[in-house]
């Protein structure tokens, strides 16, 4: 999986850049459907914890949109 990805996040497209309590840069972490513990893809951290914050509701992640659009927040990235 991690090779699948090139070694980066499944959402932000980015290498892992948190570091851990010796130093080291954290693997990616293996993301996984809360309610069937199917596993989805590797995530960063801030992203796998962003999903966590959300609680995996895409209701929720859709008004996270509209609300950084409607204020202009949201970065054109592709």
């Amino acid at each position: 999986m991690f090779d699948a990805q090139n070694g980066l996040c499944a959402i932000c497209s980015q290498p892992e850049t948190v570091r851990n309590g010796t130093g080291q840069i954290k693997m990616l972490s293996l993301d996984h459907c809360h309610a069937t513990n199917t596993v989805r893809s590797l995530l960063c951290d801030n992203c796998n914890k962003g999903l966590g914050v959300f609680h995996d509701d895409v209701n929720v992640l859709r008004r996270a949109i509209e609300y950084l659009e409607s204020h202009g927040q949201l970065l054109q990235t592709l």
